[in-house]
């Protein structure tokens, strides 16, 4: 989820909280082809036919959303409403083809602090409010139950369990690892589906090096909800009026400032600088921390040699095959915009374990 979702996902659980005491709340879970949202998107029904939020962007999919939500408040019942969005619905939304969607749809006591959802939000938030991750597991069988996962392996809640509770948690462990929710079978529970969402903070990119590349891609970045950080050495190029969009900017030696930032799995790292001597010294913090992703702006030459030093200082092939190098998806990428784009695609694709195209362009624009 983006930042914007993670924001709108608790703003609408108070709103709705403070004006009503019942709700069915429609999570989407699933999505298969061309869909307007992400998995976790919400909508919130009330019992006086209040609405907020969207599974979609209105339309067909919304309309029967909200049909199945009152039926759900009325039998006090969670139900997984499966919809095939054809061409036509489709295009009227302004998407090209249609998919399938899931929603899960259930009813909350918002005022009950001891509804298993409410629950499961309140520990979402503490995790969330203090810069971490946790996941929240939800059957898809409409059982009222929920687990949250935090950062450091500890629960709240439970699924019915203990055996049920433990593949869960393995389960979402790698979801914060992959920083992707999903929708996944657990063998305790007979193969049922569960969904693990994930909560956490916004994705955060560095850019180390305030060169030509670095401005389209904060400006990429801040539209997908990432948190942006640009790191250089040069008063003239790490310059707000060059970089209106970014959320902080760091003037210092490149190898120093990697040094002082902390780097989790929401950190996802992009090294532009272009010269051997502050490429480096990046290079040797981020490959003995845990960003989500290093990408070397270069091309197949350069990289080459670069990881081929440090192959020399006793790093082994596993460590160095995490750095993407040339960095960016192969797209045919030439311009610094362009290039911005294959990068962002890239770190898209790897979060999401579709890793499948290592190789971008050749070029050398910074």
């Amino acid at each position: 989820m983006s930042r914007s979702d993670l924001q709108d996902t608790f703003a609408q659980l108070d709103h709705v909280r403070a004006a009503e005491p019942r709700a069915a709340m429609a999570t989407l879970v699933s999505t298969k082809g061309t869909t307007p949202r992400k998995e976790g998107a919400k909508m919130w029904v009330s019992e006086q036919g209040r609405l907020l939020g969207s599974v979609t962007i209105g339309g067909c999919v919304d309309a029967r959303v909200i049909q199945a939500s009152e039926q759900v408040l009325r039998s006090g019942t969670a139900e997984l409403l499966t919809m095939s969005l054809g061409d036509a619905d489709a295009w009227d939304m302004g998407l090209t083809c249609g998919g399938m969607v899931q929603v899960l749809i259930e009813p909350v006591s918002l005022r009950d602090a001891g509804d298993p959802i409410v629950c499961a939000y309140a520990s979402l938030r503490a995790e969330r409010e203090a810069g971490r991750h946790a996941v929240s597991v939800a059957p898809l069988s409409g059982v009222a139950a929920r687990l949250v996962v935090r950062e450091d392996g500890t629960t709240a809640g439970t699924l019915g369990s203990t055996a049920l509770d433990d593949e869960a948690r393995e389960h979402a462990m790698d979801v914060m690892r992959r920083a992707a929710s999903c929708t996944s079978a657990l063998s305790a529970a007979g193969d049922a589906l569960y969904f693990f969402e994930l909560h956490g903070p916004a994705t955060t990119l560095i850019i180390f090096g305030a060169g030509q590349v670095a401005i389209p891609l904060v400006t990429i970045a801040r539209s997908l909800g990432w948190r942006t950080v640009v790191v250089d050495n040069r008063e003239r190029h790490a310059t707000r009026e060059r970089f209106p969009e970014a959320d902080e900017i760091r003037l210092g030696m490149l190898g120093d400032e990697a040094e002082r930032l902390t780097y989790d799995a929401s950190t996802v790292a992009v090294i532009v600088a272009h010269d051997y001597k502050y490429e480096l010294p990046v290079l040797r913090v981020l490959l003995q921390r845990e960003p989500a992703y290093i990408g070397l702006l270069g091309n197949a030459g350069r990289g080459h040699a670069l990881l081929g030093f440090l192959a020399d200082e006793g790093y082994d092939a596993g460590t160095l095959e995490r750095v993407h190098v040339p960095v960016g998806l192969h797209i045919g990428a030439g311009t610094a915009a362009e290039i911005a784009l294959s990068i962002a695609a890239e770190i898209v694709a790897v979060r999401a374990g579709r890793d499948s195209a290592r190789h971008a362009h050749t070029g050398s624009a910074s």
